[in-house]
C-alpha cells in the first residue's frame, strides 16, 4: 500500500504488478521482481528500490513538488522520525492485527503489547496534529508520514480500535483520501481476496 500511495503523491504515471499474497506462488512472483523477497519494491529503468521508506526517499528526491516531507526543517526532522518509528516498530500490533481490507472484527482480543502500540500510535498522530499539523493530515497537507500510518488506520478500522476525537477525524481524513480510498476498493475487488474472505 505504502509503494502505491507514494507513486500517487508524485502524480506519475505508473505500472502496478499485483501479486496475490499467501499463496503457493507467492514467494517466486515476488522473487521475481524484489531482491529482498518482500514488498513493495519500486522498479524505474535499471533502477530497484525497496523497503517503503526507501521508495519514499527516493521518489521524493525524483519529485520535490509533491511535498513528500515538511518544508521546516524542525517538522521534517519530527515527519522522518515517526516514519522510521513506524517502519520498524510496533510489532506486537502487525503480528496480533494483520491488515485485512475486506474484514470488520471489532472488539477483537490483542495483548497489552498491542495496545500499548495502538497507543503509542495515537499519542504519535497527537502530537503531528498539534505542534506541527493541525489537520487534515499529520503536517498539515498529505506527505510521506501519512503514507507510512495508513496501512495502520486500515488496521485501526478493522478491529475498531476506540480513538479520541482528534484520533478519529485523522483516520476519517486517512481513510477519505482518494488514492486511499481508490487502493482499498480495488484490494476489496481481487478475485482471490473475495475467494479467501468467503472461504473463511
Amino acid at each position: 500500500m505504502r509503494g502505491w500511495l507514494a507513486m500517487k503523491l508524485t502524480g506519475a504515471a505508473f505500472e502496478e504488478i499485483v501479486i496475490p499474497l499467501d499463496v503457493e506462488t507467492t514467494r517466486a512472483a515476488i522473487a521475481e521482481h524484489s531482491p529482498s523477497g518482500l514488498v513493495p519494491t519500486l522498479k524505474n529503468g535499471p533502477r530497484t528500490i525497496w523497503e517503503s521508506l526507501s521508495i519514499i526517499e527516493y521518489l521524493a528526491e525524483l519529485f520535490p513538488g509533491a511535498g513528500f516531507w515538511p518544508e521546516d526543517p524542525e517538522a521534517r526532522a519530527f515527519a522522518r522520525s515517526v516514519s522510521a518509528e513506524m517502519h520498524s516498530g510496533f510489532r506486537a500490533l502487525r503480528t496480533e492485527m494483520p491488515m485485512n481490507i475486506g474484514a470488520t472484527k471489532p472488539g477483537h482480543i490483542h495483548s497489552e503489547d498491542a495496545e500499548a502500540d495502538c497507543q503509542r500510535i495515537m499519542q504519535i498522530w497527537r502530537d503531528c496534529l498539534h505542534v506541527f499539523g493541525g489537520g487534515p493530515f499529520l503536517f498539515g497537507p498529505v506527505g510521506a508520514a501519512d503514507i507510512m500510518f495508513a496501512p495502520v488506520v486500515t488496521r485501526f478500522e478493522t478491529y475498531g480500535v476506540q480513538m479520541d476525537e482528534i484520533c478519529r477525524t485523522y483516520a476519517h481524513n486517512v481513510m477519505t483520501w482518494p488514492p486511499v480510498v481508490e487502493w482499498c476498493e480495488a484490494a476489496k475487488a481481487e478475485p482471490w481476496v473475495i475467494e479467501k474472505y468467503e472461504s473463511a
